[in-house]
C-alpha cells in the first residue's frame, strides 16, 4: 500500500493537536492541582461522596478507573458496529462531542458541594477521549504504509504535544495571572475558565479531521451473531489468531504490563507533585509544561532510534528508563517526608519523564500495527489493542489508590508500579528472542 496524501496524514495528525488538550490540562496539570486545592479541607484530605469517606486522591484515581473499565467493556461493541456498518468517523465525531463537551462543564465544579460534577464529568471526558482514540487509532495502518507508520505515528504525538502546550501557554496565563482579566475575585473562576476553553479547543480542532478522515467501508457480510455481541466474537478470534502471531502474542503481554506502569505515573503525576512533595502549583504547572515540550523531541528521537536499533531493542531501553524513574520517585518522596528539599531532584526526573513518554506511546503504538497481520478488520485489531491497555490502567489506577488509602502514602504505590514495569522488561525481552528465533528460522528456510 501507499501512504496517504499530506492532507490526510495532516487531518489525522489534527486529531491529536485537538483532544491532547485534555491530557495535558484535565489530567495532568491545572485540573488534578485545582481538584487537590478544593477538596483539601482537613489534615488526611478525606472526602464524602456517595455516603462513603474517601482519600480525595484515592477517589479520583478509582473514578478514572471505573471510566477505563467502562471503556474497556464498550470499545468491543462499538467496534463491531464501526466494522459492519463502516461508519467509525461517527463514533470519532460523538466521541469527541461528549468528550470535550464534559470537559466544559467542569467549569460547574467550584468546591466540595459540586464534587458529584468533578467525578461524573471526570468519566464521561476521559470515555469521550478513550473511546475516540480507538476509532483514531484504527486509521493508522489504513493511512500509512508499513515503512512510515514510526514516522506518521510520531507526528500525530508530536502535534498533540505542540497544540497542548500552546493552550497551556494561555491558561497558565489566565491561572496566575487573572488581574489581567477581571478574575480575581473569584480564586477558582481562571481555573475553570481553562476547563471550558479545552472542550472548545477539542471540539473546534477536531473538525480537521473530520472533514479529512475517509469514509469508513461497510463489511461485505453480516454479523454473525447480534451486532453488540460481535464485538466480543471479534476479539475471540483476534485472540484466536495470536497463538498463530507469537510475536504479537508476546508484545501485547508486555504492552498490557509496562504500558500499565506509564499510564498510571501520567495519570497521578501531578497529584503526587501537589501532595507527597508540597509543590506549588504553578511551580508544578510550568513542570510538567516542560515534560511536554521535551515530549515532542522524544517522540522523533525514538523513531529515530528504532530505525537505527529496531523497535524492540529501543522499546526495551525506554522501560529501563522507566523503572529507575520509579525508584527516583521513591527516594524523593523519601527525601520530602525527612524534610528535605527534593523540589530540584523532582524536575531532573521530569525532563527524563518527558524524553520518554510520548517514544514509548508512539513507538508501541507503531510497533502493533506493524506486527499485525495484513487485514482489513484493523478496528477489531486496535480494539483487542485498546481493551489490552485500558484492562491495565484499571489495575493500575486501582491499585496505586489502594495501596495509598492502605499505607497512606504515595511512595509505597510508586514501587507497585515498577513491578509493572519489570514484568513487562521480562516479557519484551523475551519477545525479541522469539522474533530473532523465528527470523533465523525463516532466513534458513530462505537460504
Amino acid at each position: 500500500m501507499q501512504t496517504a496524501s499530506k492532507k490526510v496524514i495532516n487531518g489525522w495528525a489534527m486529531y491529536d493537536w485537538a483532544n491532547s488538550v485534555y491530557s495535558l490540562v484535565i489530567t495532568s496539570t491545572i485540573f488534578p492541582a485545582y481538584y487537590e486545592n478544593v477538596t483539601k479541607n482537613n489534615a488526611h484530605s478525606e472526602i464524602i461522596f456517595m455516603g462513603r469517606k474517601f482519600v480525595n486522591s484515592a477517589l479520583y484515581n478509582y473514578a478514572l478507573g471505573v471510566a477505563f473499565l467502562i471503556v474497556a467493556i464498550m470499545s468491543p461493541m462499538l467496534s463491531s458496529i464501526a466494522d459492519y456498518k463502516g461508519n467509525k468517523k461517527s463514533f470519532l465525531r460523538f466521541f469527541c462531542f461528549l468528550g470535550s463537551l464534559s470537559c466544559s462543564l467542569l467549569f460547574f465544579f467550584k468546591g466540595t458541594d459540586t464534587i458529584w460534577i468533578a467525578i461524573l464529568c471526570s468519566i464521561l471526558a476521559c470515555i469521550g477521549f478513550w473511546s475516540s482514540v480507538v476509532f483514531y487509532n484504527s486509521y493508522l495502518p489504513e493511512i500509512a504504509a508499513p515503512q512510515d507508520r514510526d514516522k506518521v505515528s510520531a507526528k500525530g504525538f508530536a502535534m498533540g504535544y505542540i497544540g497542548s502546550v500552546i493552550l497551556q501557554l494561555v491558561c497558565f496565563i489566565f491561572v496566575f495571572k487573572p488581574e489581567w482579566f477581571g478574575m480575581q475575585n473569584d480564586a477558582t473562576l481562571p481555573a475553570r475558565f481553562s476547563f471550558l476553553l479545552v472542550g472548545i479547543w477539542w471540539f473546534g480542532f477536531a473538525q480537521f479531521t473530520l472533514t479529512r478522515m475517509p469514509k469508513g467501508t461497510p463489511a461485505a457480510n453480516r454479523p454473525e451473531k447480534n451486532i453488540l455481541v460481535n464485538g466480543f466474537i471479534e476479539l475471540k478470534k483476534v485472540f484466536g489468531q495470536l497463538k498463530f502471531l507469537p510475536v504479537l502474542k508476546r508484545f501485547l503481554l508486555a504492552y498490557f504490563f509496562y504500558n500499565m506502569g506509564v499510564q498510571t505515573i501520567m495519570l497521578v503525576a501531578a497529584l503526587f507533585g501537589s501532595k507527597e512533595l508540597k509543590l506549588p502549583t504553578e511551580n508544578l504547572i510550568l513542570t510538567i509544561l516542560i515534560i511536554q515540550v521535551v515530549a515532542i523531541f522524544g517522540a522523533y528521537l525514538m523513531a529515530k532510534l528504532s530505525e537505527k536499533f529496531g523497535n524492540f531493542q529501543t522499546l526495551l531501553s525506554v522501560v529501563i528508563i522507566w523503572i529507575f524513574v520509579c525508584i527516583g520517585a521513591y527516594q524523593i518522596s523519601v527525601l520530602s517526608e525527612q524534610g528535605k528539599n527534593a523540589e530540584f531532584y523532582f524536575y531532573i526526573l521530569a525532563a527524563v519523564v518527558g524524553l520518554v513518554m510520548g517514544g514509548i506511546q508512539s513507538l508501541s503504538r507503531s510497533t502493533y500495527s506493524k506486527l499485525m497481520p495484513v487485514t482489513k478488520d484493523t478496528t477489531s485489531f486496535f480494539s483487542f489493542y485498546d481493551v489490552t491497555e485500558k484492562i491495565g490502567i484499571v489495575i493500575g489506577m486501582f491499585s496505586f489508590g489502594i495501596i495509598e488509602e492502605l499505607t497512606g502514602s504515595m511512595k509505597n504505590s510508586v514501587l507497585v508500579v515498577m513491578c509493572f514495569f519489570i514484568i513487562g522488561f521480562i516479557v519484551l525481552f523475551f519477545t525479541l528472542q522469539k522474533e530473532r528465533h523465528l527470523k533465523k528460522d525463516n532466513d534458513f528456510l530462505n537460504a
